[in-house]
C-alpha cells in the first residue's frame, strides 16, 4: 500500500475519501464525483495532504518564478462583465486609458539590459486596436528585443480581433504568430458553464470559443495557460464542468503549462455584493485542483491576487509556481482590492518568499525552461 493511501486511511474513516486517496497513491485518475466529494467532505487537512504529495511527487520542492512585465494596452472594453473592476465601457473611454504602440515599445525598451524573460499583454477590448494595429506592435517588439518572450491576448481579445478580422481562428492566430506572438495567457475563461457565463460575462466569447481559440494555437505549436474564476455564484458543479472541459483538451493537446485558479474579488465592480472566498477556501481550491488536474504539469498562484503570504501558504496545496516579478504596472486585481496594491517583487524577494516557505526557488523562462536554480542561494529576506 502506498505511504500516502496509509497515512490518511489512518486518520479517515470515511471510505469514499478513502477510495479517492488509494487512487491518487496509485496515479489514477479521480472522476468528477470523486472531485464532488472531495469539494462537499474533504477537509482542508486531506485535500492538502494529497495535493502536497501529487504536488512533489512532480516537482519535489521546486518552486518557479519568472521575470516579467506586463503591459496593459487599454481598460476600455466593449464588453461590461458583472464580475470586474478594471474595464471602462467604450461609451465612457474617458475613465479609462489607451497606450499608442509607440508608447508600449517605450515600455518595452525600459527594461533593456535587465534579464527579463516575457513581457505579457493583455487589456480590454478596444474597438481602435485591431488586427493590424496588435500585429505592428508585436513587429516591433520583435524587432527591438528578439530575445523576449512574447505572451499576449486573452481569447476574448483574440475573438473580437479576430471576427472583427472576418479571419478565422487558425487564419488569425496565424498571422500573430509570425508576426511575434508566442503564447497565450489564461484570462478570459471566467467559468465556462453556461448557466453562469451567461450571467457574468454573457456577451464576450463563450467557453466552447475559448476553448476552441487554444485548442488551435496549440495545434500551431504555441503553449498557452489556463485559469478559472472561482468563488462567486457558481457551484461546486460548475467548477468541475469548467475543470474537465481543461483536462479533456489537455489529453487532446497537451499544450497547456499551467492552471490558475483567480479568486473572485467584490471591489468596485457590479458584483460586489457577493462576498470573497476565505483563505480556507482557496487553499482548497487549489489543492483540489491539482489532484483533479492530473495532466497539467503545473499549479500557478498569482501572488498579487492572493497577496504574498497567502501565496506562500498555498506552496503546501499543490501551488509549484508564484508567477513573477512583473511590476506595478498591473491593474486589474489591484482595481478589484487584491492584497497587493502595488504588486512588484524583485527577484531577491521572490527568493526569499520561496525560501522560507522551505521550498527551492528556481527561475524559468515562459515555458519552464530552467534558467538559474536559487536554491542554493542563501536569502532570508
Amino acid at each position: 500500500m502506498n505511504n500516502i493511501t496509509e497515512l490518511l486511511m489512518n486518520r479517515s474513516t470515511d471510505a469514499t475519501l478513502n477510495s479517492i486517496s488509494k487512487k491518487v497513491g496509485e496515479g489514477i485518475r479521480i472522476t468528477d464525483e470523486d472531485c464532488l466529494y472531495l469539494f462537499e467532505n474533504g477537509d482542508l487537512s486531506f485535500v492538502g495532504t494529497l495535493a502536497n504529495f501529487i504536488r512533489e511527487k512532480k516537482h519535489g520542492d521546486i518552486t518557479y518564478f519568472n521575470r516579467n512585465f506586463h503591459i496593459e494596452p487599454t481598460n476600455v472594453c466593449v464588453f461590461s462583465c458583472k464580475f470586474c473592476s478594471y474595464s471602462r465601457l467604450y461609451a465612457h473611454k474617458e475613465e479609462g486609458w489607451e497606450l499608442s504602440i509607440d508608447q508600449m515599445v517605450d515600455i518595452v525598451k525600459s527594461y533593456d539590459n535587465k534579464p527579463i524573460t516575457e513581457v505579457h499583454i493583455v487589456g480590454g477590448v478596444h474597438p481602435k486596436m485591431n488586427m493590424d494595429y496588435f500585429k505592428e506592435l508585436l513587429l516591433k517588439i520583435r524587432t527591438h528585443r528578439p530575445d523576449l518572450h512574447i505572451k499576449g491576448f486573452t481569447a476574448v481579445e483574440l475573438d473580437y480581433m479576430f471576427r472583427k478580422a472576418k479571419l478565422t481562428v487558425e487564419e488569425g492566430l496565424q498571422q500573430l504568430k509570425d508576426a511575434g506572438l508566442q503564447s497565450l495567457p489564461g484570462g478570459g475563461a471566467e467559468i465556462f458553464h453556461s448557466e453562469i457565463r451567461d450571467l457574468i460575462a454573457g456577451d464576450k466569447v463563450s467557453g466552447e470559443g475559448w476553448l476552441k481559440i487554444h485548442e488551435t494555437a496549440h495545434q500551431l505549436g504555441m503553449h498557452s495557460n489556463a485559469t478559472m474564476l472561482y468563488g462567486h455564484i457558481e457551484k461546486y458543479e460548475h467548477r468541475i464542468d469548467h475543470m474537465r472541459k481543461l483536462r479533456d483538451l489537455q489529453d487532446k493537446t497537451n499544450g497547456f503549462n499551467t492552471f490558475i485558479p483567480l479568486k473572485f474579488r467584490n471591489a468596485n465592480n457590479d458584483m460586489s455584493y457577493v462576498n470573497e472566498s476565505t483563505i480556507t477556501e482557496d487553499m482548497r481550491m487549489y489543492a483540489i485542483a491539482r489532484i483533479y488536474l492530473d495532466n497539467f504539469p503545473h499549479l500557478k498562484a498569482y501572488w498579487p491576487m492572493l497577496g504574498r503570504q497567502n501565496a506562500q501558504l498555498s506552496l503546501s496545496f499543490g501551488v509549484n509556481d508564484i508567477d513573477g516579478t512583473i511590476d506595478d504596472s498591473t491593474k486589474i486585481y489591484s482595481m478589484a482590492g487584491s492584497e497587493e496594491q502595488t504588486p512588484t517583487m524583485t527577484t531577491e524577494q521572490l527568493v526569499a518568499l520561496i525560501t522560507q516557505s522551505k521550498r527551492k526557488p528556481v527561475e524559468r523562462d515562459t515555458l519552464y525552461n530552467i534558467i538559474k536554480d536559487y536554491s542554493e542561494t542563501a536569502v532570508t529576506a
